[in-house]
């Protein structure tokens, strides 16, 4: 699944006002912030996460970690805020 520039701005401008559902914290990507990232993402589609790592580059493999282990597209990434985006799956 790769998203068009067309595509991630209006995923962007749809998370604007969205407030973090996750948090990752310090210890970093677990098997309960994986599991938790899928529930919320089944549930909305479109969220953000908080990473609280400290350095840039971490907090970036971070969210790229988290979306490909939940099968996420990484929207965008800013300061310690990354959107990640899946579509429902058809029931």
């Amino acid at each position: 699944m790769s998203l068009t520039s067309k595509q991630r701005k209006a995923l962007k401008a749809k998370a604007h006002h969205l407030n973090p559902v996750i948090r990752v914290g310090q210890n970093g990507i677990s098997e309960g912030v994986i599991q938790e990232t899928g529930i919320a993402l089944n549930t909305h589609e479109l969220i953000k996460v908080q990473v609280q790592q400290g350095d840039r580059d971490a907090r970036l493999k971070s969210g790229a970690l988290l979306a490909e282990k939940t099968g996420a597209e990484l929207v965008h990434h800013i300061g310690k805020i990354i959107i990640l985006y899946r579509p429902k799956e058809d029931q």
